[in-house]
């Protein structure tokens, strides 16, 4: 004779503590991504928008677009560039992507 099968495995439900263990799994997931992803990004836009409030006349720039050039006007959300003698463009502010000297500060090279 054959015994009785079990089909949805041990009897007296075995499997009760699945519903916590999901919910940690996944509370530690969010704390991974946050401290490796999130909480990166966010410094990241905090020293841009700190770096971006403190541009002054006579920083040498870089773009976002490769263009280098000396700033010589900052208005709320344009800057204008000298990018040649007598040579000037506007740019908006959220495309200085990099500080490249101080105004005031020589360079090392």
């Amino acid at each position: 004779m054959i015994g009785t099968a079990y089909a949805m495995g041990m009897p007296g439900g075995v499997g009760a503590g699945g519903d916590w263990s999901f919910i940690i799994m996944m509370g530690v997931l969010f704390a991974i991504f946050y401290f490796l992803l999130i909480r990166p990004q966010m410094k990241q836009q905090k020293e841009h928008k700190d770096m971006l409030a403190n541009l002054i006349h006579g920083d040498l720039v870089m773009t976002s677009g490769g263009i280098q050039g000396k700033i010589t006007a900052v208005a709320d959300n344009v800057v204008t560039l000298e990018i040649a003698d007598k040579v000037r463009i506007k740019v908006g502010k959220s495309f200085i992507s990099t500080v490249l000297q101080k105004a005031g500060k020589e360079s090392k090279e």
